[in-house]
């Protein structure tokens, strides 16, 4: 893909593109850790209108980079190195529950020391206060996991409630209304949009409280059939959700609340992702659709809250958080109720009409640091998140898989889903640095149609349009995480299904899909189940 690419002086004046108008960064709305999100890229850097420069490579290194992750077209072999999804860093364990928690093969002796320290952290279970424990408390008051791993259960994907389970252990619904007269000006004329919560229920629903305290209430999923016929006869049967809140302990949500839901993403993989270099992402946005594909990608920015500058989003399902660092911050204070120094929120998503909550006693300490989880735990949790590894891929060469790639290409399906990226010269971890991977990612927002929609903007992201997910890794879901729940809500509960789904900028790949016939979907799920 190629297309309109915005441009951007120092002073921030427009020169390419209809993305944004001027620089500007929002003053904090009247919600929590709320990230103001831009349309543009900051510092200066200037874009081609088809294709970025990078400025950590050499003309050489340039054209190296071009040639291998140009896009293939023989389809009888692999591609060199394709098995290695994670380049150097691929790991080749034997493929079980823990496929997805070993640390990038690259790192050094000294770095395995900091990812078993972060591991360890990132297991840890959070407890209220005060208590004996004094490096453990500060959960809550309100929060809707006590730890990472509760959500990220073996590093892998969240799923909604299996039948018969009456907790929500990986998945909540997002909240927010939009901004009012009394909000950030900024947030209502399209160039800068943040999240204002609920007015008492704050940014998410949580469904736990610590001792003394009632919780928030509970989501409640509600699903009704939906039978769609393929090409040749086959019915599959879709199961459309909807979702509400029950069990209300302080009182209604706004009338005008959005509700959004959301399963853990898988962890592996996310430092490469985020030194795949900006310019090679924008440069795949083609928001006009310029060149008549039907893919107009578009991408999404962040304010950096530590250096308050405007970034490239990558993370999170409508990337709307910049940097793995940010997320796993917006993760301590919102998911868990744990202050870090990027979010000094140690009553977590506590709202201002939660007078019970703000009562509670936090876990900040000031001999341990000045949040509940100092510099030291989140350091070391982001660089766990940093340098977690990607399996390597099997079966890379059966027959059914060869097919089913050619036909995944054939489909469009890697107009967005885009294999391979070479990350940057100058990351800083070595781990990291120029390594050819394969996410099958553009990172990009994309509409997905009313199906999938949520009706709920998040930065740049309108209201049914969502970051293409990364696919490698996706065929382990089954033995890491034990379910085959997908999309952004699990309602997908098979790759055909989650490929059902599909709408908007990608339904004529979801078309072309359903018109194969049974052996040739057949080998599209075999290629979709080797990365």
């Amino acid at each position: 893909m190629s297309g309109s690419i915005p441009a951007y002086g120092p002073d921030g004046t427009e020169f390419v593109g209809r993305l944004a108008k001027k620089p500007v960064i929002a003053t904090p709305m009247k919600t929590r850790f709320t990230i103001a999100l831009v349309a543009l890229l900051a510092g200066g850097m200037v874009f081609a209108q088809d294709r970025a420069v990078r400025s950590d490579l050499t003309a050489e290194d340039l054209a190296r980079v071009q040639a291998v992750t140009r896009s293939t077209t023989d389809f009888t072999k692999p591609e060199g190195s394709e098995k290695n999804s994670a380049g150097k860093g691929t790991t080749d364990f034997s493929v079980n529950a823990d496929s997805f928690s070993h640390f990038l093969d690259n790192l050094s002796f000294e770095q395995e020391e900091q990812f078993k320290l972060g591991n360890a952290l990132f297991r840890k279970i959070w407890v209220s206060s005060p208590s004996s424990t004094q490096a453990s408390d500060g959960l809550g008051p309100l929060f809707n996991a006590r730890g990472c791993q509760s959500c990220h259960i073996k590093d892998g994907r969240g799923h909604p409630p299996f039948e018969g389970q009456s907790e929500n252990v990986s998945m909540f619904l997002r909240l927010s209304v939009p901004p009012g007269e009394n909000d950030t000006p900024l947030a209502l004329d399209g160039v800068v949009a943040g999240e204002v919560g609920d007015p008492v229920y704050g940014t998410q629903l949580q469904d736990f409280a610590v001792p003394g305290l009632k919780a928030e209430g509970r989501m409640v999923i509600d699903y009704t059939d939906l039978p769609v016929t393929l090409g040749d006869g086959t019915v599959v049967t879709l199961r459309p959700p909807s979702y509400s809140a029950a069990d209300l302990n302080y009182g209604p949500l706004a009338d005008n609340v959005m509700i959004s839901p959301r399963i853990a993403s898988p962890m592996i993989g996310l430092g490469l992702v985020e030194q795949v270099p900006a310019e090679d992402i924008l440069a795949l946005a083609d928001p006009d659709d310029r060149d008549g594909d039907g893919i107009s990608g578009k991408p999404n920015f962040a304010i950096e809250p530590v250096s308050k500058s405007v970034m490239l989003g990558r993370f999170g399902w409508k990337a709307g958080m910049a940097s793995i660092r940010s997320q796993s911050a917006s993760a301590f204070a919102g998911d868990i109720g744990v202050s870090t120094p990027l979010f000094d929120l140690p009553h977590g998503d506590c709202t201002e009409n939660q007078a019970e909550c703000l009562a509670m006693p936090t876990g900040e300490q000031a001999r341990l640091g000045v949040s509940e989880a100092p510099d030291p735990v989140l350091d070391l949790v982001t660089f766990y998140a940093q340098t977690l590894g990607v399996p390597e891929r099997r079966d890379v060469d059966a027959p059914a898989v060869l097919r089913g790639k050619a036909a995944f290409y054939g489909a469009g399906c890697a107009s967005c889903h885009m294999p391979k990226f070479v990350t940057s010269r100058a990351a800083e971890n070595p781990a990291h640095r120029f390594q050819l991977i394969w996410p099958y990612s553009d990172f990009l927002l994309h509409d997905m149609g009313e199906g999938l929609a949520d009706h709920r903007p998040e930065g740049l992201a309108d209201g049914s349009e969502w970051r293409t997910p990364p696919l490698w890794g996706i065929g382990l879901t089954q033995t890491v995480s034990g379910h085959t729940f997908f999309l952004h809500d699990g309602r997908g509960r098979s790759l055909v299904e989650a490929i059902l789904w599909h709408g908007g900028e990608a339904q004529a790949s979801r078309d072309g899909f359903a018109k194969m016939s049974q052996s040739t979907r057949d080998d599209v799920i075999a290629f979709l189940e080797s990365l």
